[in-house]
């Protein structure tokens, strides 16, 4: 089996002869397909397909040509070869890259679709096509054809396999139909069953001549015409022949009467000796037909004797045969007998005609033969004669028209043949569609797998998101582009007296608990803006919210919506508040405090300051917070025994008491101070500060 898939040739590429293909497209597809009807298919025979390059093709022009002309009919087009691998390979449909270089990009895009590894035609034009095992040479054509393509096959076989098929082309085509060759082959000497349309790219159209081809098809033997059939010349001899080979063939030419050889269906074979006195051509059509070609009075009893001899394989004779010569008519005995033939699975018969020696016979003068004459008797001989005539003419016409009905039951036998092919190729078809379609269900039920999984991992995350957004004790209203209610969560129920069935209301239809409420309008603001935004609210219960209002994005970046967030600050509020109480609480007790006291930072710059500070050196809030200590009072406070203890206390964390200083005042003049300093630590990660008391000094302290 591998040697002889290795002796095949499957050698062939897609559009071979673009012209050729080109020259088909517009010559001939168009005219062929314009007559065809609604439901009249278009059948197409590709033999010797190889891997289907040249079937699909056709496909292809036949689907433009359809496009074209706004045309839909069924296409059959029938791709065979012997080898069942190459014909697995046409199925599948998939080739490799390099075919860009014989099919143009627009067709690639079109009739194609670029996988890994390769391209595979679409399923529209695979399904135009059907593939199946045949040999051509044996077994029986597909008929009815409209257009058979068999090209660069005829030129891998020899003469007479060429001349044996173009016959069985021409009976596969409809009158009318086309065969579609390769530059290189012909129809040989066949012009009667082929008109030549394309001589440079072999189109040929079928005439309507088909009894040729059939006869040709069915007959497994030469046809000679009638004035051709002659003994078979004998070979010349040999220098040395035997004396039994001499004794044998003289007797032969002495005694053996006129015979021939012919097949089972009595079409002739061999001739033996002088047999014109019993068979002569028939008129009309040439025939080889020995039953055809016998006189009168001789082929109702020969017809009759073929018959037997073959059916029951028997010798039949029969006896004095009135056969009608020239001028009367001669007494002949008939014998058939069925004999084997070399190289053939069926047999033959023999046939020999012999003159009979009856006493009844008259003496005819002249010559050495006996003439029978019948007498004339008028009457009841020229009734009787009347009454043969009607006779055999009605026989006559039974015989032609059982010849008819046999042909046509054997044309009936081809088509069930070929529509059986055709049946088993479709099965295969089918068989293949079965395959893929359980290909197909298998990574469905793959993708189906696959989609459970990413349901369950969905299921998974809107569990996790319900759990993340129930923990964090913030409500949540997610909005869709027109401000209907999408989903919220649990605690925004607080705010909005929510229910399950208010999804997909407008947020504006439900009264809130936000004195003062216009988030709607900033939520569209928001839409328009696509800037977030946030604002406190209060609530009529006295509850406190941040609200946050956000563009809703998707994982396209699509803005579908915004999303509403309500955090409860009502503990942060009352905490500020308390904060704020015990500031005033403290500023208070220090602004009741009579010495100055100065709250400076790591920097020396001014925090705060007491009323009795603002007293005494004459300045006033807004012209010390912030200001460096050294810029105070025209740089009064630039003491560098002062600065020195206060980066003292800020690096080492220490304090000093009672320490003296003296200032010089432009109106008040020369104040002396007994100043204290200690660190102020602060729980929070801000700096420390530092805490600046003086005591002002009068009288007797001063003048030390």
């Amino acid at each position: 089996k591998i040697l002889f898939r290795e002796l095949l040739i499957n050698v062939t590429s897609f559009f071979r002869d673009p012209e050729a293909f080109e020259a088909l497209k517009k010559e001939v597809l168009p005219e062929m397909i314009k007559q065809k009807g609604e439901y009249e298919p278009f059948r197409v025979w590709v033999p010797g397909c190889a891997t289907g390059e040249e079937a699909y093709s056709l496909a292809i022009i036949i689907r433009e040509v359809l496009d074209d002309l706004g045309k839909d009919c069924k296409v059959q087009i029938y791709s065979t070869d012997i080898a069942d691998d190459v014909i697995a390979i046409a199925r599948q449909g998939l080739y490799p890259p390099n075919i860009v270089v014989d099919v143009s990009a627009e067709r690639l895009k079109k009739f194609f679709i670029r996988e890994e590894g390769g391209f595979r035609v679409k399923k529209d034009i695979r399904e135009m096509v059907i593939f199946a095992i045949q040999n051509i040479i044996k077994d029986s054509p597909f008929t009815k054809l409209d257009l058979l393509s068999c090209r660069n096959l005829l030129i891998y076989l020899d003469g007479p396999l060429q001349t044996r098929l173009i016959p069985v082309f021409h009976y596969a085509l409809k009158p009318g139909g086309f065969l579609f060759l390769s530059p290189s082959e012909s129809i040989g000497d066949n012009p009667d069953l082929f008109r030549p349309v394309s001589r440079k790219w072999k189109i040929y159209e079928a005439s309507g001549n088909s009894m040729g081809a059939r006869v040709r098809m069915e007959t497994p033997f030469p046809i000679r015409e009638a004035s051709q059939i002659q003994p078979i010349a004998e070979k010349p001899l040999q220098t040395e022949i035997s004396l039994a080979e001499l004794t044998k063939r003289a007797l032969l030419q002495a005694y053996a009467p006129p015979s021939v050889v012919t097949d089972e269906a009595g079409n002739l074979l061999y001739i033996h000796g002088d047999t014109g006195k019993f068979l002569r051509p028939a008129p009309g059509q040439i025939t080889s037909s020995v039953i055809e070609m016998a006189r009168e009075g001789l082929q109702l009893d020969l017809r009759t004797a073929i018959i037997t001899a073959r059916t029951q394989k028997i010798s039949v004779s029969y006896k004095n045969l009135q056969v009608r010569t020239n001028g009367g008519f001669e007494m002949v005995d008939l014998e058939v007998r069925p004999i084997s033939l070399p190289d053939s699975v069926h047999g033959g018969l023999f046939i020999s005609f012999l003159i009979s020696e009856s006493e009844d016979l008259q003496e005819g003068s002249g010559k050495n033969r006996k003439i029978w004459r019948r007498e004339e008797k008028p009457g009841r001989v020229e009734e009787l004669r009347q009454e043969l005539h009607y006779t055999k003419e009605n026989l006559q016409a039974t015989v032609e028209k059982m010849q008819a009905a046999n042909e046509e039951l054997k044309s009936t036998n081809e088509e069930l043949q070929s529509t059986n092919e055709e049946l088993q190729s479709t099965n295969e078809e089918l068989e293949t569609s079965r395959e893929e379609l359980q290909s197909v269900n298998e990574e469905m039920m793959t993708v189906n797998a696959e989609l459970q999984s990413k349901i369950e991992q969905l299921a998974g995350i809107q569990n996790d998101m319900k759990n993340l957004l129930s923990s964090t004790g913030i409500g949540t209203i997610f909005l869709d582009i027109d401000l209907t209610i999408r989903r919220f969560t649990p605690e925004a129920t607080t705010i909005y007296n929510l229910v399950a069935s208010d999804i997909s209301r407008p947020l504006s239809d439900l009264k809130s608990t936000i004195i003062n409420d216009d988030l709607i309008d900033e939520a569209r603001v928001v839409l328009s803006s696509l800037i977030p935004q946030e604002k406190e609210v209060c609530t009529s219960d006295n509850r406190w919210f941040l609200v946050r209002i956000l563009p809703y994005r998707t994982l396209d970046n699509v803005i579908d919506g915004v999303v509403l967030t309500y955090i409860d600050i009502s503990t942060r509020k009352a905490a500020e508040a308390e904060v704020i109480q015990t500031r005033e609480y403290a500023d208070s007790i220090v602004n009741t405090v009579r010495e100055p006291l100065l709250v400076l930072d790591q920097n020396l710059s001014v925090i705060s300051a007491n009323r009795s500070f603002y007293q005494v050196f004459q300045v006033s809030p807004e012209e010390s917070t912030g200001m460096n200590l050294i810029e105070l009072n025209e740089r009064q406070w630039d003491i560098s025994s002062l600065l020195n203890l206060l980066h003292k206390v800020i690096s080492e964390g220490t304090s000093f008491e009672d320490t003296p200083i003296t200032i010089k005042f432009k109106a008040a003049g020369t104040k002396a101070f007994i100043l204290n300093a200690r660190l102020l630590q602060r729980m929070s990660t801000e700096p420390d500060l530092i805490l600046l008391a003086m005591e002002e000094k009068t009288g007797k302290d001063m003048v030390e």
